[in-house]
């Protein structure tokens, strides 16, 4: 069970003025399922897109970062799960792009203005011909309002949809933000078998979509770990469909491009740390706060030796204080002159550890205590400056061995 997470309401989910969904069941890998979703724009809609750093990334992720470079007005998207299409070399990319050569033509635009995504097992043949005969239905399905049937049909090891909404004033209109996640294992985004979907009818000059969809990521995506894997199709795509009533946003640091920023913000935070709360086994949501670092990146460094480390989320799935382990990730993260006596250790409440060492009025019982909640905080000073940064992961449980040792069957 997901960790204080439930299925997303869609009547709480606005629709997004320029954007049309439709959902369904193609058969990509196994019947009955929802898995292939389009996500269709009206022209004009601004796109932009951050992808994984895996450098074995997938076929479809080397297509959309084609097609955006080609700068022809991104159309529609097309998703679909079961199979990832990574690792299957030029046959792959041929087949990604015969899947956007069939919704272009049922959807009468350039090839160039689809983008493809897949998601699911590697090393498989993407079934092109369950894809294109699914397309038409996929396509007469498409409204505004089936933002929660996107964030079902995008899923594929999750226990529950990922979607959420937001409106915010700018410029004198209300606008509205949605978005959609799917990701439970192989987490580890680091963009600069998660993918992420948001729009908005805001609008926003097309040369800021690139910034834009970096920075949200990097507030949001890029600060959770599940496992430490990185995915070979990560994904995060940004739209902005201009169909607001408001002054273009033609830069970030305006007024108007900050309020923007904060809402869209929120919502990506809430879709990337949903990805944990539903991390494959996670029984346990935990925020690492690393403090008093030099720069953000040693902080971020810390947090993810700590969110990485198999020692320390079993000891969290085990409800076991042993907090050594947490100090021995903080040690090998790799800062080289790292003074360990400067080091304080806090979990939730209590003080755990003082200038390096335990605290004397540190009891194993408050470590109990904390450790046995469902959502813990783990807070790191680090005593070399004014810097801090966040990352958000989970436990590791017996689940997570048995949910990935019987993935393909």
């Amino acid at each position: 069970m997901p960790v204080n997470l439930s299925a997303p309401d869609p009547k709480a989910l606005h629709s997004v003025s320029g954007v049309r969904i439709g959902v369904t069941e193609a058969g990509v890998r196994k019947a009955g399922r929802k898995d292939l979703t389009v996500v269709l724009l009206d022209e004009g809609a601004s796109v932009g897109g951050v992808f994984t750093q895996n450098r074995f990334c997938a076929a479809p992720v080397q297509v959309c970062r084609d097609h955006l470079a080609a700068n022809f007005g991104i159309r529609a998207l097309v998703i679909n799960t079961g199979n990832a299409n990574a690792g299957t070399g030029e046959d792959g990319l041929t087949r990604a792009r015969a899947t956007c050569i069939a919704a272009a033509r049922l959807l009468d635009v350039a090839p160039e203005q689809v983008l493809p995504f897949s998601t699911g097992v590697i090393m498989e043949p993407l079934p092109l011909d369950r894809i294109e005969a699914g397309l038409p239905a996929a396509i007469d399905d498409a409204k505004p309002e089936h933002w929660a049937r996107a964030a079902e049909g995008i899923m594929t090891t999750d226990t529950v949809p990922k979607a959420f909404s937001r409106q915010v004033q700018v410029g004198g209109a209300t606008i509205n933000i949605t978005g959609v996640s799917k990701g439970a294992g192989m987490i580890r985004p680091n963009m600069a078998t998660m993918l992420g979907f948001m729009a908005t009818d805001a609008c926003v000059a097309p040369e800021l979509m690139q910034p834009l969809a970096r920075q949200l990521a990097e507030g949001s995506f890029n600060r959770v770990t599940v496992d430490g894997d990185t995915s070979t199709n990560d994904s995060f795509v940004v739209i902005a469909t201009g169909k607001a009533s408001h002054a273009v946003i033609r830069t970030l640091d305006s007024a108007e491009g900050q309020a923007l920023l904060e809402a869209m913000q929120e919502v990506a935070r809430l879709l990337a740390q949903a990805i944990v709360r539903d991390g494959e086994g996670a029984t346990k949501f935990i925020t690492v706060k690393v403090e008093g670092g030099r720069d953000a990146a040693e902080c971020r460094q810390v947090a993810y030796a700590i969110a990485h480390s198999p020692l320390v989320k079993t000891a969290f799935f085990a409800s076991d204080p042993n907090l050594g382990r947490i100090l021995a990730a903080v040690g090998y993260a790799g800062i080289a002159d790292l003074d360990q006596t400067g080091i304080d250790l806090f979990l939730d409440d209590v003080h755990v550890a003082v200038k390096g060492g335990r605290n004397p009025a540190y009891r194993e019982e408050d470590g109990q205590r904390v450790m046995a909640r469902s959502e813990i905080t783990v807070r790191v000073v680090l005593g070399r400056g004014q810097a801090s940064d966040t990352v958000w992961t989970c436990d590791l449980s017996y689940d997570y061995v048995s949910i990935n040792a019987d993935y393909r069957s």
